[in-house]
């Protein structure tokens, strides 16, 4: 029987690599980090990648706090909390000296970190001409600086290695700002535009094996929207819970369960020639005209 050919850039032909669609979640022997790894939408991301067989090493300012949220984790795979903070340089560079001797060169980053500041959002209170500079900063910086400095620190051993995958978490409101949410929705729309100009990069400037790609989930009520979307009290809609859902084809919030598929796969081999994409998991939200 004839092998299956695939191409090169050269127009060199090479065997197929079944193996790879056979077991395309078999993470055995990766080396992850992440960040962010311990909120609602992180948590199962990393316990998914340790049933796969992953060694996961969740980056927190936190760790002895992380390291209890992570401990029971199930599977042949092992996550571990590493100290580190997103908005500083040093601090992720030592976490990754850290990493490195510990589980060996870094393949995969994913950069789950992020978030929103109260007043950096509008409300009948806290008018847009007033919002405070700091309040501004803090989400830019979470958002964007949190996940382009990781970059810049686990990257260069992508470089150095000539393969690897970085993952970075964006937001629908990336590609349909939300009212009120001005800082959050304008910094995860740096993050897209980032993306795809680091996965250009690193596969023009380092190697074409290195692939940057992000994820950005439709609306999961996580502790930070929880109480804008569902009342307190009963847990029924709010209106822009309401609102949100009438605009959702599927009818309903996500689960964090929902992202898991989409994350194994840009991870995964099965997705080798997929770069400088953000990929929407969010119930058809960004599809619905609203008509």
């Amino acid at each position: 029987m004839n092998t299956p050919l695939a191409h090169d850039a050269r127009g060199d032909n090479k065997p197929m690599d079944w193996q790879s669609l056979d077991a395309p979640f078999d993470f055995s022997g990766r080396r992850i980090c992440m960040t962010g790894g311990t909120g609602v939408l992180g948590r199962p991301m990393v316990e998914a990648l340790v049933r796969c067989g992953a060694q996961v090493a969740v980056l927190a300012r936190n760790p002895a706090r992380a390291e209890e949220r992570l401990a029971a984790l199930p599977g042949p795979g092992r996550a571990r909390a590493v100290a580190a903070d997103v908005l500083d340089r040093g601090s992720l560079e030592r976490a990754m000296e850290a990493v490195s001797r510990e589980l060996g060169q870094v393949d995969t980053l994913i950069n789950g970190a992020g978030g929103n500041h109260p007043q950096a959002s509008t409300n009948p209170e806290l008018s847009f001409f007033d919002l405070p500079a700091a309040a501004l900063r803090q989400a830019f910086d979470l958002n964007l600086l949190g996940t382009l400095l990781a970059c810049q620190v686990f990257g260069r051993l992508l470089a150095e290695r000539g393969e690897g995958v970085i993952l970075n978490v964006s937001s629908m409101s990336a590609f349909r700002p939300l009212t009120r949410v001005v800082a959050y929705s304008a910094a995860k729309a740096a993050v897209n535009s980032f993306t795809q100009w680091l996965a250009v990069h690193m596969a023009q400037q380092y190697s074409p094996r290195i692939r940057v790609n992000a994820l950005a989930p439709g609306f999961f009520l996580t502790e930070q929207n929880r109480f804008l979307l569902t009342e307190a009290k009963d847990g029924a809609l709010t209106a822009r819970g309401k609102s949100i859902i009438e605009h959702t084809p599927m009818g309903r919030f996500g689960n964090p369960e929902d992202l898991l598929g989409a994350v194994l796969w840009l991870l995964s081999p099965s997705a080798a020639f997929v770069t400088g994409i953000v990929l929407p998991v969010d119930g058809g939200f960004s599809a619905f005209s609203g008509v």
